[in-house]
């Protein structure tokens, strides 16, 4: 026979929560959003306490506002002060204005510089340092969510318009390390992909040389990004650019012009799905030539033209002549890259990543977006950046492959673990399950949070 009982004040499930959140105040998150954060009346009060639950909630996998309870089970109390209930944090979110999102936005920067000071978030940024930024959809149901619109979305291959909002992201990471989230904002659904992006962009430009990036720093974004602002955003922070540009008749004349001596096979690593094709594509060609973009404007840029093209086969042509009049599918990217033609190429594609972090946010905080207020969906978006990148520094100090691995397995394997709490004199001790099989990713962490000096 098993009996349930719910009566032990003295368990916790999720003890990882006591290193990572330590890290957050080592890392400045509580001063940061103390001296940042300024919201009226009493459910504005103590914003870093409440910031702080959210973040902790998030952590231990919440995506709504009533998963927020997380935080106040079992012997939490004893381990964390300041925790509030999800009623006080729905109103605390409800205060916020937009001016207040920005203020929770730059205490997220503030953040961020503390957790690349503290940690290896950014290894190698004075080297070099990639901003990654990309726009994704995220679909909601409720009709009466303030600032929902229908946005267009690509699901198993077909074009879609679902209502939601729209959330811009932007990241940063290094040859050496994972993305983390450098940069938000909340847009409505209908809202076009490059709005907001180049002033977005110089942000995240500033944020990075806070951190550390004294090297060289790429911006990387697809096509939709492809636009007079972001180019000179990035002129004018005097960084380097690589954006995938539509193939208009222009740049297809362009392409077209390239002779066939120039060309250089490459095989990709792992095939890669191709969604017009509808197949796995392996080989591919590339080459360079140069290109002025928005020619006649006072934008006018000159710089390469990186093309990479795949052979297309088309049903329609008569057998054998495959050879003779091979039909050919451009994809080009224009980018003032000081790198070769190879390197520039890869490190192009490598602007995929940012689905990962998509991804990431959309199997954890993102799953919603709770409120039906659109600036407390933007502060609880700002949140999840926090909570991601604190869960990605973790995965730093846990060190070996956790460096790199989604914060999902991190929250599962390292955050929410279960604990007994055993109280001695003024000493807290946590028993975790024997043989847990993360002990050394947690005894890593926790070591490196309890010996870092205050």
């Amino acid at each position: 026979m098993v009996r349930a009982t719910f009566d032990d004040p003295n368990l916790v499930s999720c003890a990882g929560l006591v290193p990572v959140m330590r890290l957050a105040e080592q890392a400045g998150l509580h001063d940061a959003v103390a001296d940042r954060v300024s919201l009226p009346t009493d459910k504005g009060a103590n914003p870093a306490g409440k910031v702080a639950t959210i973040v902790a909630g998030m952590l231990a996998g919440a995506d709504s506002i009533d998963d927020l309870d997380v935080a106040r089970h079992g012997g939490m109390r004893s381990l964390f002060t300041s925790v509030y209930a999800p009623s006080t944090l729905g109103s605390f979110l409800r205060t916020f204005t937009h001016g207040h999102v920005r203020q929770l936005q730059a205490a997220a920067r503030d953040t961020l510089v503390g957790l690349a000071a503290r940690t290896p978030l950014l290894a190698g940024a004075d080297t070099l340092c990639f901003v990654d930024i990309d726009s994704m959809l995220r679909r909601v149901y409720g009709k009466q969510k303030q600032g929902i619109g229908f946005g267009h979305a690509k699901v198993g291959g077909y074009n879609v318009w679902l209502r939601g909002y729209n959330p811009l992201v932007a990241t940063l990471s290094t040859p050496l390390t994972a993305p983390v989230v450098a940069t938000t904002r909340l847009r409505s659904g209908n809202t076009g992909s490059s709005k907001g992006a180049a002033s977005m962009i110089a942000e995240t430009i500033t944020t990075a040389r806070a951190c550390g990036a004294t090297g060289e720093i790429v911006v990387r974004a697809d096509s939709a990004f492809y636009a007079k602002a972001v180019i000179s955003t990035c002129r004018r922070h005097q960084v380097r650019f690589s954006v995938t540009t539509r193939i208009d008749t222009k740049i297809r004349a362009a392409c077209d012009s390239i002779g066939d001596d120039q060309w250089i096979n490459i095989r990709y690593p792992q095939a890669v799905w191709d969604d017009d094709e509808q197949r796995w594509i392996s080989d591919a060609q590339i080459a360079e030539t140069t290109y002025t973009a928005f020619a006649g404007t006072r934008h006018a840029v000159t710089a390469r033209l990186i093309v990479r093209r795949i052979r297309r086969d088309d049903p329609t042509q008569a057998p054998g002549q495959e050879e003779l009049l091979p039909n050919y599918r451009y994809h080009a990217v224009f980018t003032d890259s000081p790198f070769t033609l190879v390197q520039a190429e890869a490190q192009h594609r490598q602007h995929a990543v940012i689905e990962q972090i998509n991804a990431d946010l959309i199997a954890g905080p993102l799953t919603h977006l709770p409120s039906g207020r659109f600036n407390a969906n933007a502060a609880w978006l700002t949140c999840a950046g926090i909570a991601h990148n604190l869960t990605r520094a973790a995965g730093h100090l846990a060190a070996g492959a956790w460096t790199t691995a989604r914060t999902t397995t991190i929250r599962t394997r390292i955050v929410t673990v279960a604990a007994r709490l055993a109280h001695r004199a003024r000493t807290i001790h946590l028993h975790l399950p024997e043989h847990w099989p993360w002990q050394p990713a947690f005894e890593n962490l926790f070591t490196a949070i309890r010996t870092a000096p205050d």
